[in-house]
């Protein structure tokens, strides 16, 4: 997502007076203003995903543990963390995953000639540069380490 579209989701999540939306654009939109503050440079649309990925990361930690604590007394900030969590998540461009992970590997693995689990390391790297980080790593990490001997 890029910055003006960010500064428009805003916009229309206070014309809805949609709080929890708002809250969580606002946040994005502050660790932007912050890079661009710390970095003295424009941000970039990978700047505005990793700061998305970033907040995603936090939120869903923050429910895993609430989760492993008192869930009883905890019950409305999880649901608060969910919906949270789905928010961002619908921000984020799609996740390559499935099938059409499993094409893209196949095709670095005969593209790279990589036969051994030492080459893991540089297959994910290459397919993070093709598809800007925007795979499931668990299940990539999973298939590689399936097909790599």
């Amino acid at each position: 997502m890029q910055k003006a579209a960010l500064l428009t989701q805003i916009k229309d999540a206070m014309k809805a007076r949609d709080k929890v939306r708002l809250s969580i654009l606002r946040q994005i939109n502050q660790a932007i203003k912050q890079i661009e503050v710390d970095q003295r440079r424009e941000v970039t649309e990978a700047d505005v995903d990793a700061c998305t990925k970033k907040l995603l990361k936090v939120t869903r930690e923050e429910l895993d543990a609430l989760n492993k604590a008192d869930a009883q007394s905890h019950a409305d900030r999880i649901a608060d963390l969910f919906q949270q969590a789905d928010i961002l998540s619908s921000l984020l461009p799609t996740q390559l995953e499935g099938a059409a992970l499993a094409q893209q590997i196949d095709e670095l693995i005969d593209s790279l000639q990589a036969t051994t689990k030492r080459d893991m390391g540089k297959l994910m790297g290459a397919l993070s540069k093709q598809t800007n980080g925007n795979f499931d790593k668990p299940a990539a990490a999973a298939y590689l380490g399936s097909k790599l001997v």
